[in-house]
């Protein structure tokens, strides 16, 4: 006996509560292996291409892997110690900015910096607060997100997995193809189709996008001469994954660091401030229409929502599956709105009477 619509809704409900609640017991349990299957479903496209030129999947995944090592290691000896060095370096003088803010602030404008005036006690409380956690925030920010240990297990296992799901990708989607209810086949092939779409257009095209303007930055502040360039750089360039907000922070972060470095020498202020205005025409007319497009449906305050829900729920593990699950509940919400307004519950009574007159 068939199954009714209904129920075949309940059962497929009941499925996404328990996977759901799987995230968010296993958390950051399981973050290597959603780590590596974002990596094999953004190289993907790749792999399909060397088969293309020729190469079998095994040869084209062995060349993904150990292309992606020989970046990886130079990454990590050529550009995490300088990243660390200036991380902490930041953390640290973080007193000595503040010090210089109220001095500006004292010399030129007297009157707001009056005793017992508000802006004065406030910059007294944040200046208090960050001379004592400064050095704890620096020791927190280098022990983030894992332990040792737990770093090392996510640098084996996550690039195993990503092999792993690399080679056998296309008999994954094939075996979950074979999977998908056959009444409704179609209608589900053409969601998980416009899902793909979604993810390929935003997720791989906004990290490309991301590591294009974050080396353009660091670079570019580099070479400006800007003390802290190169982690302020990479901050706005990750930061630009969500629409707007890296152009802002990044943007705010380096000329307020300028203003401080380079308060004699306004012509090197404006010089960041230009190359921010440089890397903004840059995205908005060239990157994001070329490698993102206009169409992909995912707003970025919806993004946004995702990313802090997620996140406060599962840690990173959430931030990671935030935009695949934001990216389909959209697909799904907008399915849904077209099932509406083409049903009777839209309609009514009124279009079958107009349709019969």
């Amino acid at each position: 006996m068939a199954l009714t619509v209904r129920q075949q809704a309940s059962y497929w409900g009941i499925g996404l509560v328990v996977l759901i609640f799987a995230l968010w017991a296993l958390g950051n349990v399981i973050l290597p292996f959603v780590t590596g299957m974002a990596i094999a479903y953004f190289l993907d496209p790749v792999a399909d291409k060397l088969e293309i030129f020729g190469f079998s999947r095994i040869a084209a995944t062995i060349t993904i892997t150990f292309c992606g090592l020989i970046i990886g290691i130079l990454l990590m000896v050529l550009l995490a110690p300088l990243l660390i060095e200036q991380l902490v370096a930041l953390v640290k003088s973080a007193p000595s900015y503040y010090t210089q803010i109220q001095g500006i602030l004292s010399e030129r404008f007297p009157s707001i910096m009056e005793e017992g005036s508000s802006i004065r006690r406030a910059l007294q409380s944040v200046g208090d607060t960050v001379q004592g956690q400064s050095g704890a925030l620096a020791n927190a920010v280098l022990a983030s997100a894992f332990s040792i240990l737990d770093a090392v297990i996510f640098i084996v296992v996550a690039p195993v997995v990503a092999f792993y799901m690399l080679l056998d990708w296309d008999r994954m989607i094939a075996a979950i193809d074979g999977w998908l209810p056959r009444d409704h086949l179609d209608t589900l092939r053409g969601l998980a189709k416009q899902v793909d779409t979604v993810l390929a257009g935003f997720v791989r095209g906004q990290l490309t996008v991301c590591a294009i303007l974050g080396t353009f930055y660091a670079i570019g502040l580099m070479l400006v001469g800007l003390q802290f360039g190169l982690i302020v750089g990479l901050i706005a360039g990750l930061l630009t994954f969500i629409p707007y907000v890296g152009s802002v922070i990044g943007g705010v972060l380096s000329i307020g660091l300028a203003l401080f470095q380079f308060w004699d020498t306004p012509e090197w202020i404006v010089a960041v401030a230009v190359l921010f205005a440089i890397g903004q025409v840059v995205e908005g007319n060239v990157l994001t229409p070329k490698l993102v497009g206009g169409s992909v449906g995912l707003h970025p305050v919806w993004l946004m929502f995702a990313l802090s829900a997620f996140g406060s729920l599962m840690g990173i593990t959430g931030m990671l599956v935030a935009v695949p699950v934001a990216a389909s509940l959209g697909v799904f919400f907008r399915f849904g709105i077209q099932q509406y307004l083409q049903g009777k519950l839209y309609k009514g009574t009124l279009a079958k009477k107009t349709a019969d007159k």
